[in-house]
């Protein structure tokens, strides 16, 4: 098996090696599969053991959970948004 850039239809120059957004688009990844196991798999099996009504339950705290998330990543952007705009040039 060749798993040359060539065989895969890219030209050598089209490849990139920008870590950072390599590493930025592994996180967005590994956050999305986390979320999808978490509430696809985790609230199907739950319906599946203990019924409708604590699969309803378990999504209800689920979301409940992220409240906070949410408010941590919108302080945390929030502030970068500031910082950016009040650097000088």
């Amino acid at each position: 098996m060749d798993l040359a850039p060539e065989a895969a239809g890219q030209d050598v120059h089209e490849l990139k090696r920008d870590l950072r957004e390599f590493a930025r688009q592994t996180n967005v990844r590994l956050l999305a599969g986390a979320f999808i196991l978490l509430f696809g798999v985790g609230v199907l099996l739950i319906f599946l053991i203990y019924g409708g009504g604590a699969a309803v339950a378990a999504l209800l705290c689920l979301l409940i959970g992220l409240i906070p998330i949410g408010l941590i990543l919108a302080w945390l952007f929030g502030m970068d948004w500031i910082l950016k705009r009040a650097r000088p040039k």
